[in-house]
């Protein structure tokens, strides 16, 4: 198991378009890809999830993977997140 911490940068959250983006990112991968954001445990992997969390520009959360390709998971999903979900050009 592997996690980082990383700030949502992109200006609007995570909305439908975002939360796509990063399900679809999180879909490519064989691990289990959780966020953790204050108490609540997410799932990467479920658009609805990630949308109904309810996070916004400048929150920090944890990523968390765990398989056989966490490493590249983790890598992989703190880059889209990191480059704005699809939405800025960070």
């Amino acid at each position: 198991m592997v996690s980082k911490e990383v700030t949502v940068v992109n200006p609007t959250g995570l909305h439908l378009r975002p939360a796509g983006y990063l399900s679809q990112t999180a879909l490519r991968f064989k691990s289990d890809i959780t966020i953790e954001y204050k108490e609540k445990t997410i799932v990467a992997k479920s658009v609805l999830n990630v949308m109904a969390a309810g996070i916004k520009c400048g929150t920090k959360v944890k990523v968390i993977c765990d398989g056989l390709d966490e490493d590249e998971a983790l890598r992989a999903v703190c880059e889209a997140i990191k480059s704005g979900l699809g939405e800025t050009d960070q």
